[in-house]
């Protein structure tokens, strides 16, 4: 588990990140989405104790991350694809981070399988593609079979077959109970990994939801609701705020309820609800219009 809490990292007169408070929990994989600029490298390596906070308190499995014995164990991490020597091959790579970590051996070849790099092992890392980079740097944070996992951009530079492997990989590692946190600007990705949202901008936290409510809550899609006694449906529901109308003889549209809401406010007036059906926009839409008012730097159209 992570617990971030009134965190705030300053340069100059600027925030990177400011009064930032939310909890990253096991079992779930975690997205963790923003403008650029808005901060989410910066929370992440302040977590790891790579940027000291201006103020504030991060805490991994109830201590700070410099507190943790045999760190590699409690938390693995891929933040950087690059930062591996060009002159050493894969396995020599990880040789190195497990001696380094005090990690059995037998590891190296255990992550190298797991991450489909068995047959390059022997190869140099300056060699790699983008994407086998990226499986390399995963392999990484793995080897100490930690129980968190940060990984930012994780599939950067991955071919199709890369990307559904490592989607597989960070609901199965979640499934397994771990603490999965990953960043990301692939909204279709996140849409097909995530469970649980955090969203930043500005350096301040924008939502902490569950993936599902957020395109919910700020997309514009709507219910179709078929019931027994459409007059009367719409009535409950607008005097709720919902705005309503009619589709067919036994069904009408409902904008800005959820689905429990609808149900909820239909069992109190005693209509009966036969069937719902959420028509829901993208998560990318949901994003662009929940960040629209945080983002710092804006392309002009040609």
């Amino acid at each position: 588990m992570i617990e971030i809490e009134d965190l705030s990292k300053r340069y100059g007169d600027r925030y990177a990140v400011r009064d930032l408070t939310f909890s990253v929990f096991p079992g779930r994989v975690t997205g963790f989405l923003g403008p650029n600029g808005s901060g989410k490298s910066t929370t992440m390596r302040a977590v790891l104790g790579l940027d000291l906070p201006t103020a504030g308190r991060i805490r991994v499995d109830g201590r700070p991350y410099a507190a943790l014995e045999r760190p590699l164990t409690h938390v693995g991490m891929l933040l950087d694809a690059g930062g591996v020597h060009p002159g050493r091959s894969a396995r020599q790579h990880l040789r190195a981070v497990a001696a380094a970590g005090r990690l059995p051996a037998r590891r190296v070849d255990e992550v190298l399988a797991r991450v489909g790099l068995t047959d390059a092992a022997g190869r140099r890392a300056g060699e790699f593609s983008l994407g086998m980079r990226q499986r390399l740097g995963i392999a990484t944070a793995l080897l100490g079979d930690p129980g968190i996992l940060l990984l930012d951009e994780p599939v950067n530079g991955l071919d199709p077959e890369g990307v559904r492997w490592i989607r597989d990989l960070m609901k199965s590692l979640a499934a397994e109970g771990r603490t999965v946190f990953v960043s990301s600007h692939l909204m279709s990705e996140m849409e097909n990994t995530a469970d649980h949202l955090v969203v930043i901008g500005r350096g301040r936290l924008i939502a902490d939801i569950p993936a599902g409510e957020l395109i919910e809550r700020y997309s514009d899609g709507f219910l179709s609701v078929r019931t027994t006694d459409p007059g009367r449906l719409i009535t409950v529901l607008a005097a709720a705020g919902a705005q309503v109308t009619p589709e067919n003889a036994d069904t009408v549209r409902v904008d800005g309820l959820s689905g429990d809401a609808v149900a909820r406010l239909a069992h109190q007036a005693g209509v009966l609800v036969l069937e719902t059906a959420r028509h829901a926009t993208s998560l990318e839409d949901a994003y662009l219009r929940l960040t629209d008012a945080a983002v710092e730097y804006r392309g002009v159209p040609a």
